[in-house]
């Protein structure tokens, strides 16, 4: 894994400029890359690399350059390939030599090989550019489901990209400015972004799936692949089989690394099925898995059950660590950190995050960084096996709109009037909602089988999952870890997509289908708990902690929040006792607060002004 960054400029020759920037640029990417950096220049062209190294450590340095008969090709790339050897032999039965066993070296031949076509030869995660230095064109491309970010700005007749906003903001011509538009998006989106959209004037994100070129005519992106809609032939057994092994195989693949790797371990299902299987290859290899637990101080003293979180989750946690055999790392992290962390999770994700379901990860990553570089974590898998509650709340299933989103109007009334006068509330979201919704690939008539095995996965995996993609992606790399999310692996959902509902929600259990696919792996206690989201504290003191730091803002009427935040609204929220989440189950009253906390911090710290 990796941090990427280029500029190109036809109208200027680049080697004959001032391009000090650079450097400030590479500044920002060392967090993700801190093992070696380097710059390729061009009269066109700067591609900017810095190497979290994983595989091959010697050998996969970047910029990588190949220099053909007609043509020199130079790639950046941040991601992992995980059928790297089924692409290599292909490669070498048309006469390809290789002098690495890196995947960059790999992904650059089968580009030259195969040009544009060769996104659709890869399972992995990526985000990379080529540029061909005769034909003066940069080949941009992300990975299926969007795991890894590529940012972009065109600006001043240039066209800039990188891994992170906080790269392109390091470039004199891209400046911290927010519109409307912007404001719109934090207070009645975020932590949820539009897809393409970086919230920052004149920034865009390269959305999954996509790729393209660039030349001096401008862009053309085009997407190529979605998931499409088929008729179902597998019995249910069948399906379970073909499940089983798609998870197992996308896990197995995911543990190649030349460096120390771990697994999360919550105790839940899907943690719990990556650590099985990856405890079981590496005993066959003689060697112990590294699992990784957080805990958070006096949790169970304040534990309180609900129907989003039955049970706590430490029991479970040592129910798989017995079964395992496993080398267990416990993470416990008090009130005070996870507070004073919510800023610096502002400063990992480069926008206002999920509050302390942010920050707790950035903890998190940050003591595993410890003792590995590589770690698998079961993002994902509630996306594409209908996990979440709204899955099965028939008055928020039944409802039109982004289920983990209800509150439109109690968001809008934070807004300042005059903001608030400017913008269709109501439309600026169910306008996004019904964009994706429209979008959707259907074959069937049934309406319920659409609903719910069709158009509520493609809701959940361009929005929700692409918000938690962020979110794993920004507070990893911030301490330079690489986070693997084997259920994301685009052929589980592929082959998700199209199978019933009804085998998907076996016996009315959430992933009933994964837990039959599971059976063997788990113990009983494990396979049929029921879910439980990603931990985040129940001690009161981190309200108190949460609510302080508001107050404190409130206080001040010169705090950047109050451009466009109503400060009784803010007062309200402190005393009121509304439980109306802002976001999806996870984010209630506490991350409410914070998430108002790390907004004015944002606007603080990275100097923004309003258009």
């Amino acid at each position: 894994m990796c941090a990427i960054a280029g500029e190109l400029d036809f109208c200027n020759n680049l080697l004959e400029c001032s391009h000090t920037y650079y450097q400030d640029m590479l500044s920002t990417m060392r967090r993700r890359g801190p093992d070696q950096s380097d710059t390729f220049l061009s009269e066109n062209a700067a591609l900017l690399h810095a190497r979290l190294s994983v595989i091959d450590l010697e050998n996969g340095r970047q910029p990588m350059t190949e220099q053909t008969e007609n043509e020199d090709y130079t790639v950046v790339y941040n991601g992992e390939l995980y059928n790297t050897d089924e692409v290599r032999a292909k490669l070498s039965q048309m006469g390809w030599n290789f002098r690495s066993h890196s995947d960059t070296e790999v992904l650059l031949k089968a580009y030259i090989a195969w040009g544009e076509d060769c996104v659709n030869r890869f399972n992995g995660i990526f985000a990379f550019a080529v540029w061909e230095s005769k034909q003066k064109r940069l080949f941009v491309a992300r990975d299926k489901m969007g795991v890894k970010p590529f940012f972009y700005a065109e600006i001043g007749g240039k066209f800039l990209f990188a891994s992170e906003i906080k790269t392109l903001l390091k470039h004199p011509l891209v400046r911290p400015e927010i519109d409307l538009h912007s404001i719109s998006e934090i207070m009645l989106i975020g932590p949820g972004r539009t897809p393409g959209y970086g919230v920052f004037c004149n920034i865009q994100e390269l959305p999954p799936a996509c790729c393209g070129f660039v030349t001096a005519n401008g862009k053309s992106i085009r997407k190529y692949w979605d998931l499409t809609d088929r008729q179902h032939t597998d019995s249910f057994e069948e399906t379970v089989e073909k499940v089983r092994f798609l998870v197992g195989d996308a896990i197995k693949r995911q543990l190649v690394s030349d460096v120390p790797i771990g697994t999360f371990l919550s105790g839940g299902l899907d943690s719990s099925i990556i650590s099985s299987i990856a405890a079981r290859s590496m005993a066959e290899q003689g060697r112990q898995l590294d699992t990784f637990s957080v805990y958070y101080k006096d949790n169970d003293k304040y534990f309180k059950t609900s129907k989003f979180q039955p049970n706590s989750d430490s029991q479970y946690i040592g129910i798989m660590e017995k079964y395992l055999n496993c080398r267990p790392h416990h993470v416990v992290i008090d009130t005070d950190e996870l507070a004073d962390a919510l800023y610096e999770a502002v400063d990992a994700r480069d926008l206002p995050g999920m509050a302390d379901v942010d920050s707790s990860l950035l903890l998190f990553c940050k003591s595993i960084k410890e003792h590995c570089t590589v770690a698998l974590s079961g993002e994902c898998a509630d996306e594409i096996f209908g996990g979440y509650p709204w899955y099965r709340d028939k008055t928020i299933r039944e409802t039109e709109g982004f289920p983990w989103a209800q509150s439109t109007s109690w968001r809008a009334g934070f807004l300042k009037d005059e903001f608030a006068a400017q913008v269709d509330v109501q439309n600026y979201v169910f306008d996004r909602y019904r964009m994706t919704a429209g979008s959707t690939d259907l074959s069937c008539t049934d309406l319920y089988e659409d609903r719910m095995g069709k158009i509520m996965i493609n809701l959940n995996m361009n929005w929700f999952m692409q918000t938690l993609l962020d979110r794993k992606d920004r507070m990893s790399m911030y301490s330079g870890l690489e986070v693997r999310v084997p259920f994301c692996d685009y052929r589980i959902a592929e082959y998700l997509y199209s199978v019933p509902w009804e085998y998907k929600d076996y016996q009315n259990y959430e992933k009933g289908l994964l837990r039959k696919a599971a059976e063997g792996l788990l113990p009983d206690e494990i396979l049929w708990r029921k879910k439980s989201p990603y931990p985040k504290t129940h001690n009161p003191s981190y309200l108190n902690a949460v609510s302080k730091r508001l107050e404190e803002i409130i206080q001040n009427p010169e705090e950047p929040l109050f451009q466009f935040v109503k400060r009784e609204k803010l007062i309200e929220l402190l005393h009121s006792g509304n439980q109306i989440p802002w976001y999806g189950q996870l984010m209630t009253v506490p991350q409410t607060i914070a998430y108002f906390l790390q907004v004015n911090y944002w606007l603080k710290t990275y100097q923004i002004q309003i258009r």
